[in-house]
C-alpha cells in the first residue's frame, strides 16, 4: 500500500468520524440517550433479541447491557416478554415509542444533513457526493 493510500485513507477516515459526530448532534432527540442506548435501539429496530446478543453486539458485559436496559424500559422504548421456548429468557422488543424515536432521530439527522449540504455544496458538487456514494458502500461493505 502506497503512501497516497494511507493519507487517502486517513483523511476519509477523519472525514466520516466528523460527519457521524455532527449527525449525533444534528439529532436532538437522539441527544437524550447515550451513544450504547441509540445502537442499542437501532439493533432492537432489525428485530427482537435476548439481552446477552445485545450486550455481545455491543461488546459489553451482560450487566452494562442490563442498565441500559433498564433505563429505556423507564422511558418506556422497550418491553421484555418471556421467550415462549424457555421461560428463563427474556426477549427484548421495541415499544411503539422506541419506533417513533428511532424514526424521530433519522428524520432530525435527515433534516440537518439536508440543510448543510444545501448551504454549504453547490448543485454540481451535490452531484459528485451522489456519484461517490456507490463507492463508499463498498467500501463498507468490504470485510
Amino acid at each position: 500500500m502506497g503512501k497516497k493510500d494511507l493519507e487517502l485513507a486517513s483523511e476519509l477516515s477523519t472525514v466520516v468520524t466528523r460527519l457521524v459526530k455532527k449527525l449525533r448532534k444534528g439529532s436532538a432527540t437522539g441527544q437524550q440517550l447515550s451513544l450504547t442506548e441509540r445502537t442499542t435501539l437501532g439493533l432492537l429496530n432489525s428485530g427482537d433479541m435476548l439481552p446477552s446478543e445485545l450486550a455481545a453486539a455491543e461488546k459489553i458485559t451482560n450487566q452494562s447491557m442490563s442498565q441500559i436496559l433498564s433505563h429505556l424500559m423507564e422511558l418506556g422504548l422497550i418491553f421484555r416478554t418471556a421467550s415462549e421456548t424457555d421461560k428463563r429468557k427474556v426477549i427484548i422488543s421495541l415499544t411503539e415509542a422506541g419506533k417513533q424515536m428511532i424514526q424521530q432521530v433519522k428524520s432530525e439527522k435527515n433534516e440537518w444533513l439536508s440543510a448543510a449540504l444545501e448551504a454549504t455544496c453547490t448543485d454540481e458538487e451535490q452531484a459528485l457526493i451522489r456519484k461517490v456514494l456507490g463507492p463508499l458502500s463498498r467500501v463498507i461493505d468490504f470485510e
